[in-house]
Order: structure tokens, then sequence, then C-alpha cells
């Protein structure tokens, strides 16, 4: 079971990731939804195309795009649509 943790809060779950570049992506079901704040943040990857970000509110503590994915992934990156991935200090454990 995969986790991620952030400020002593579990905000993402799940026996169903997806590993690509070493990053543990969460699907869209397994992130418990209340901590997560959509951003106007976007990046963009050449192969697996234009990224969205959620910061995360956890006790009132904000991590600005701590989280992000690809909510229409190029074809290469098709099986991570609307996963879920994070950095900036929060703790993944697969």
């Amino acid at each position: 079971m995969a986790q991620a943790v952030w400020n002593g809060v579990v905000v993402a779950e799940s026996n169903q990731c997806e590993v690509v570049e070493g990053n543990q992506y969460f699907p869209p079901d397994a992130i418990k939804s209340d901590y997560f704040k959509a951003s106007d943040t976007h990046t963009t990857c050449p192969w697996k195309g234009v990224a969205s970000y959620y910061s995360l509110e956890v006790d009132g503590q904000v991590n600005k795009d701590a989280a992000w994915y690809y909510p229409d992934p190029k074809d290469a990156a098709k099986n991570i649509k609307g996963y879920i991935a994070f950095w900036k200090g929060v703790q993944v454990t697969a």
C-alpha cells in the first residue's frame, strides 16, 4: 500500500499506483480531496503533456503546488491520466 503523507496526515493511499520516472502516481479515487485545492499553476513535459497542480492544506498550513497530475496527457502517458503525484516535502512510501 503506497501512502502520501504531509504535515502528519495521510493525503492519499492506494495499492494501485503507477510508477513513472520514479514517482508514485496515485489514482484519482485514492486522494483525500478535503486536503486538495486546485492551483492555477501549469507546466509542460515534452512526452507527458501539460500538468496541472494542487496545493495541499492540512491544519491551516498550505503546501503550494505540492501535487501534480495530467488531465489530458499525451498518448505515451495515457496510463497516468488524472493520477496524482507529489513532491515538496510530501513523504511517499510504497
